[in-house]
């Protein structure tokens, strides 16, 4: 499953960086595309602003078939304060715009990528695919001065043999 979180968080993360290749983060000092998978960085409690955040919330394999079929649900949160030049009177808009980017990189074609092992160099591709379904957005939050929403989608994938 491992395989299934890392290309599906590699293919989101390069289509947010075309669709709005000026949407970066500094983490730890390197400049990326402003996506992170929580289990893989530093523990924060806040929700980087203005940046993508993926949270993998559930879990479950049907054994049933040739090979399982795992289903994960994803989290994705993300935030703005708004800009400073506008007194942060700008933050819907600037939350519709991220609402826009991710909307717009969950639902081109086509929805799945190859499985890909990132465990070796290069990395590996494997013989099936991960895919997705529609993406929920649910309703904006106000935390203070900042305007939050979480957006969830399930992703599936067969387990492979040997696979964890």
């Amino acid at each position: 499953m491992q395989n299934a979180k890392d290309t599906f968080y590699t293919t989101l993360r390069d289509r947010l960086a075309t669709v709005n290749p000026a949407r970066t983060m500094v983490v730890r000092s390197v400049t990326r595309p402003a996506v992170l998978v929580e289990e893989n960085e530093l523990p924060s409690d806040a929700v980087p602003v203005d940046a993508f955040r993926l949270r993998w919330t559930s879990l479950k394999v049907d054994p049933d078939g040739a090979l399982p079929l795992v289903t994960m649900v994803c989290e994705i949160r993300y935030a703005t304060d708004g800009s400073s030049g506008n007194g942060g009177m700008d933050r819907g808009r600037l939350l519709a715009a991220m609402d826009a980017e991710l909307a717009s990189a969950l639902s081109a074609s086509p929805r799945s990528a190859v499985k890909t092992s990132y465990s070796t160099a290069p990395p590996l591709p494997l013989n099936t695919n991960v895919f997705w379904g529609e993406v929920t957005f649910n309703p904006a939050a106000v935390a203070g001065e900042r305007l939050e929403r979480v957006a969830t989608l399930e992703v599936f994938c067969y387990q492979e043999a040997g696979e964890l």
